[in-house]
């Protein structure tokens, strides 16, 4: 007899690649052969994720399977669904893509799947199965009762099963027989699930003695005594109480996209997403700038305080949800970290500094893909656990497994909604239950929910509709020249206003953003960013580092009229008080040339707290460290700097701090897309045929390498020729060095070149496998015919 793997093994390598595309999961690792991969596919995870992808109407068909007698073809299926016979098969040939529906025949479900669906269409184990427990004693008083007469001859449980599943086939009479009391209870299990909790299920009960209405079902055989507290409904009881349909409704269409709004012209629609697409990318710019001068601690759960977020949102003028969309955007994209596993601080990564090379379009591109990805959802931030504690944004409480796949459920279908078609939350979440009937209830609305909200805020969607570059982005496509076009040209001018305000007429240019961002503070944004100055940034310039010629000079140099007076002087104002204290280590102490300054400062009850004793008509000394005798004195309105043990100046706010992820902490975790890339599938099908041929006739089919050292070549040109071999799809030879540092040769077809390693089928193991850079001492180029 044919078995599920002889089946697999039939497939032809399109069919496979089909195969392995719909269920990813099954390719990691890759399988050693066939056999192993229908083990694999029928293991219980791998089962229900693949259950987990089927709409209703293809789950449905599959139920039937397991419901209707065998052999069920498209003619019975569609009967039994209220459906075509046309619209059966195509659920069919999806099963069968799926390897969940086997045989080149009637098809049959796979192994796993009943075990996966305990409940089929809702229905509880047939008669035979169901009465199956009980002692042969019992089956006989069942039957007697039943029949009125006991049954002739000898009876074996095989003989009484049978005769009870005939008299339950027309359980009319019955049903009638037991009473509206116990006909209520019967129907509240008839649609599902099959099962009930009751006291003392398998008391000895006959028809002459059962006094309650579920006394009267056991009695008739009406309901099953599973255990001593579960009763189960026979399947044909439930299929007589449902009028022989297997379900309610399930229609073998999904439900339509009902327009929620009148539809907006297309370039405007387009607008206004890359609109909020260019405002995303300069509000986490403007935020990381913030945090790389003055960043939040690590809270010892290891999130953002909620004051941190309030600050935040404060900061870049958003709501407090926006604030933590902008924040876990940033942590998915890999641009912010903690700086250590104890006591450190959100940091910007290098990872910031590669991000601000790129254009707006670009950045936005690594923003999306990230946010697509990330299990991370930010619209927790603010709400309460199970246990009513906090969940504060960055913190692994903010982790939901399901959000990347309902983040690109929810975009599939709007993209597949079509140009001008506004689709409503209702009828989104009606065509999420059709489509993945599996993944329902409040959470996952919940999340559907923020993933409109969050789309719109990050720009791939205008007006509640896909914008193109959003459907780039789905397909797989590079995004950036749809949203080029709409993007307006960074400036390198600014309005340098009287009131000491200068006006940015649109997106500064990367250069002159982080100086103005340095010196001046963010008074309003929307299509023009107006920026303040103030004694207080201008300040924070000088602590960076700068001088008032190095800040004159640049709002001169970018302003599109001469600066005003009133700039100059506070520039040079603040310039003149900055420095004129300076603070070093006793554990601190406060210098100065102005003897009457000091006195000052002493006379100021705000001092109390900084434990300042005189030393010397110009020298005051603390007992407190130097950092926390700067705030003090700063939290006074003064404007000391710390000084080195030579009396030069130390600059203590640095322009800019970066942290490396710590080895225990990850930049951003991401789970396995649902898509696998076309190359690494062929990889894997060949692999997996290769596997097969070696087991079934018992020699490795592998290729034998050429003869001689291993190959050498500098390390740029050996990752130059793998990522060349990708593209191409060419065989290299490469050698490897071992964990022992024995170099050996390899023939591999490359399938890709990223994070630091190689992956592809390597031939002279006829299996995929994953090389570390740093090992390959080289590469050499292979004709198709070596």
């Amino acid at each position: 007899m044919e078995t599920y793997a002889d089946w697999l093994r039939a497939r032809g390598d399109d069919e496979l690649r089909a195969l392995l595309a719909a269920r990813p999961e099954l390719l990691a690792p890759v399988p050693a052969d066939l056999t192993a991969l229908a083990a694999r596919a029928a293991t219980p995870a791998a089962v229900s994720r693949a259950l987990d992808r089927l709409d209703r109407f293809t789950l449905a068909v599959l139920e039937a399977l397991l419901v209707l007698p065998a052999p069920a073809g498209p003619d019975a299926l569609a009967a039994a669904l209220d459906a075509t016979p046309g619209q059966a098969e195509g659920a069919l040939a999806t099963l069968r893509r799926f390897g969940l529906a086997w045989g080149d025949g009637a098809p049959a479900t796979a192994p796993g799947v009943r075990q996966s669906l305990p409940h089929p269409a809702g229905l509880g184990p047939p008669a035979r199965e169901v009465f199956a427990g009980y002692s042969a004693e019992r089956l006989t008083d069942l039957v007697t009762d039943l029949d009125g007469e006991a049954p002739r001859g000898f009876a074996d449980s095989g003989r009484l099963l049978a005769r009870l599943a005939e008299l339950l086939g027309d359980p009319a009479a019955l049903i009638e027989d037991a009473g509206p009391e116990a006909r209520a209870a019967l129907d509240q299990l008839a649609w599902g699930p099959p099962v009930g909790r009751v006291a003392d299920a398998r008391r000895p009960v006959r028809l002459d003695t059962a006094t309650t209405p579920i006394e009267r079902l056991l009695a008739r055989g009406l309901l099953a005594a599973e255990d001593d507290r579960t009763v189960t409904l026979p399947r044909e009881v439930a299929l007589h109480l449902r009028g022989g349909r297997l379900f309610r409704d399930v229609p073998a269409e999904p439900p339509p996209l009902t327009p929620a709004a009148e539809p907006r012209r297309e370039d405007v629609v387009v607008r206004a997403a890359a609109g909020e697409a260019a405002g995303a990318v300069r509000l986490i710019e403007e935020l990381l700038e913030r945090w790389g001068l003055e960043p939040p601690p690590v809270l010892r759960s290891g999130g953002l305080a909620v004051r941190d977020l309030r600050a935040a949102a404060t900061l870049l003028d958003v709501p407090e949800w926006k604030a933590a969309l902008l924040v876990e955007v940033a942590y998915a994209a890999g641009l912010l970290t903690r700086s250590g596993d104890l006591d450190g601080e959100w940091l910007p990564t290098p990872a910031y500094d590669l991000w601000l090379m790129r254009d707006t379009a670009g950045r936005w591109t690594e923003l999306a893909r990230g946010w697509l990805k990330s299990d991370r959802a930010a619209g927790l931030a603010g709400d309460r656990d199970d246990r009513d504690r906090l969940i504060n944004a960055l913190s692994e409480a903010m982790v939901r497994s399901s959000a990347p796949s309902t983040r690109r459920a929810v975009l599939d279908v709007l993209a597949g909604a079509g140009r001008g078609v506004v689709v409503g939350e209702d009828a989104l979440l009606a065509r999420l239950a059709w489509l993945r009937p599996r993944h329902g209830g409040p959470a996952r609305d919940r999340l559907v929910g923020w993933t409109l909200r969050e789309a719109a805020a990050l720009g791939l969607t205008g007006f509640g509709e896909l914008a193109p570059f959003g459907r780039d982005l789905l397909a797989g496509d590079d995004p950036e020249p749809a949203l080029e076009k709409y993007l307006p040209e960074p400036v390198d001018e600014i309005l340098v206003q009287a009131d000491l305000t200068a006006v940015a007429p649109g997106p500064l240019v990367t250069e002159l953003a982080r100086e103005l961002a340095l010196a001046a503070d963010v008074e309003s944004t929307g299509g023009a960013t107006v920026y303040r100055f103030t004694a207080e940034s201008v300040r924070r310039a000088l602590d960076a580092g700068r001088t008032a010629a190095d800040v004159t000079d640049l709002l001169a140099r970018h302003s599109a009229t001469p600066l005003p007076q009133p700039l100059v002087y506070l520039i040079d104002d603040v310039a003149r008080r900055h420095g004129h204290l300076r603070v070093g280590a006793l554990s601190s102490y406060v210098r100065t040339d102005a003897p009457a300054t000091l006195d000052e400062i002493l006379a100021d009850r705000r001092a109390a707290p900084l434990r300042l004793y005189r030393l010397a008509p110009t020298v005051l000394a603390s007992g407190l460290q130097r950092a926390d005798l700067l705030d003090g004195l700063r939290a006074m309105g003064l404007a000391p700097v710390a000084e080195a043990p030579g009396g030069g100046v130390i600059v203590t706010r640095p322009d800019a701090q970066r942290a490396d992820p710590p080895p225990t902490a990850e930049i951003v975790r991401l789970r396995p897309d649902d898509r696998t890339d076309a190359s690494m599938i062929f990889a894997a099908v060949r692999a997996l045929r290769a596997g097969d041929e070696a087991s079934m006739h018992g020699a490795e089919h592998a290729r034998q390498a050429p003869s001689g050292e291993p190959p050498r070549s500098p390390a740029m040109a050996t990752v130059e020729r793998l990522r060349g071999a990708v593209e191409r799809g060419g065989r290299v030879w490469i050698g490897y060095l071992d964990q022992q540092g024995q170099a050996s040769s390899r023939i591999v077809e490359p399938v890709r070149v990223e994070g630091g390693f190689l992956t592809g089928y390597d031939a002279t193991r006829a299996a995929v496998h994953r090389f570390a850079l740093h090992r390959i001492t080289g590469v050499s180029e292979l004709d198709d015919a070596s």
